[in-house]
C-alpha cells in the first residue's frame, strides 16, 4: 500500500527498494503503516534522496509489525556494503527469503543501439503462491534508457507471462510485489516506440528473465518434488487459454496425480472443462510429455507404464512434466 501510492504520485521518480524478510507489515494498521514512513525516510536519509524515491516490500509473518529499531540498526550498514558484485546480488537474494529452500537470482543482458543493456533480477516465494502472484517479491533492475510508460507496459505483459501464471498451493495472500527500475544508463537512445525492434528485443528479454524466475519459485515450492508445466493451445483467446492453464496447474487431483505417478488424463480433461471457457470437446488433445493420451477428444491407447515411468523420472530428478493441452493462442503455467 506505502509503494501504491508512492509510484501514484505524478513524476516521480523511484531511485531505491528496500526489503525487509520476518515480518509481513500487513494487516497491522497505522503503527504498521507509520513504521512503513519511517523505514522509508532512514533509507532515504541514509541514501542521500528524497524520502518519495524509495519503495518498501516486506514479507514474513502477516500482523507482525517491522522491526523498527533493528531496521534502523541495519539500514546504514546496509548503504555503506551496497556492491556490484556477484556475491552482494547472491547475498541480497539470499537476505529476502523466509520458506525458501534456495534464493532466486538471474541477470540477461542483450545489444540495443549498438550499447549492452543488462537485466538483473531477483525474487523469493515458496508457500502461498497462486497467480496473481501472493507471497512473492521481486525486483528487477535495468540500465537501459526507455520511456516509463512503455516501461510499466513492458513490465505488465511479463509478468502476466510469468509471475501471474504460477501457482505452488493455491493460497494468495497480502504480500506481493514485482517492481522494475531502469536506470537510463546504459547509453542507448531512448526507447519510445513499442513498435520498435529495440522494444521487442528489450520485451523478450524482460519476460525471458521473469519467466526464468517464477520458475524458480515454482520449483522450490512448499513440499514440491518437480515443476509442472501446463501448456495450452487453441484456445479463442489468450485470456480463455490462461483460464485453462491455471485451472489445470491449480488441480489439487491433477497434481496429486502427477506425485503418484499416475497418467490419469481425466482429471486434466476435468480442470480443463470446468476452467470456464467454452470449447468443442471433439477438438480436444491432451498429452503428458510426449506421450499422447487424448486426440479429438478421443481416449487413445498409450503404455501406461512408460507414462507413469516418465513421470518418476521427472520426479526423481526435480524435473519438468509437461501436460500439453489443445482445445489459437498459446499459454504456459508452471506449478
Amino acid at each position: 500500500t506505502y509503494s501504491k501510492e508512492v509510484l501514484g504520485k505524478p513524476g516521480n521518480t523511484v531511485s531505491a527498494v528496500l526489503i525487509n524478510a520476518g515480518q509481513a507489515n500487513a494487516a497491522t494498521g497505522s503503527l504498521g503503516w507509520q513504521d512503513a514512513i519511517d523505514s522509508a525516510a532512514e533509507l532515504s536519509k541514509c541514501l542521500g534522496i528524497p524520502a518519495d524515491e524509495a519503495l518498501l516490500q516486506s514479507t514474513g509473518v502477516i500482523g507482525q509489525r517491522i522491526k523498527v529499531e533493528d531496521m534502523f540498526g541495519a539500514i546504514p550498514k546496509v548503504v555503506e556494503d551496497l556492491s556490484d558484485t556477484d556475491a552482494a546480488a547472491k547475498d541480497c537474494a539470499t537476505a529476502i527469503t523466509t520458506t525458501d529452500l534456495v534464493y532466486k537470482s538471474t541477470a540477461i543482458q542483450v545489444e540495443i543501439d549498438g550499447r549492452v543493456v543488462t537485466l538483473g533480477g531477483m525474487c523469493k516465494g515458496s508457500g502461498m503462491i497462486h497467480p496473481n502472484m501472493a507471497t512473492m517479491l521481486g525486483v528487477v533492475t535495468c540500465d537501459v534508457d526507455i520511456d516509463n510508460k512503455l516501461w510499466q507496459n513492458m513490465l505488465k505483459e511479463a509478468t502476466d507471462e510469468s509471475f501471474n501464471q504460477i501457482s505452488v498451493d493455491g493460497d494468495t495472500s497480502t504480500n506481493d510485489t514485482v517492481v522494475a527500475l531502469a536506470s537510463g544508463k546504459a547509453g542507448n537512445s531512448k526507447i519510445a516506440d513499442e513498435t520498435s525492434s529495440e522494444a521487442k528485443l528489450l520485451q523478450r528479454a524482460l519476460t525471458a528473465l521473469c519467466q526464468g524466475l517464477c520458475k524458480m519459485i515454482a520449483w522450490d515450492g512448499e513440499g514440491a518434488n518437480v515443476l509442472m508445466e501446463v501448456i495450452v493451445e487453441g484456445a479463442d483467446s489468450r485470456e480463455d487459454a490462461r483460464k485453462i492453464a491455471r485451472s489445470i496447474s491449480s488441480s489439487s487431483l491433477a497434481k496429486s496425480a502427477i506425485f503418484g505417478q499416475d497418467p490419469n488424463w481425466g482429471r486434466i480433461a476435468c480442470a480443463a472443462g470446468y476452467a470456464g471457457p467454452k470449447f468443442d470437446v471433439n477438438s480436444l488433445d491432451i498429452a503428458l510429455g510426449e506421450t499422447k493420451l487424448m486426440e479429438k477428444g478421443q481416449p487413445l491407447p498409450f503404455d501406461a507404464e512408460a507414462a507413469s515411468a516418465y513421470l518418476k523420472a521427472q520426479i526423481d530428478v526435480r524435473g519438468v512434466v509437461q501436460i500439453h493441452v489443445k482445445v489459437g493462442d498459446r499459454l504456459r503455467c508452471w506449478v
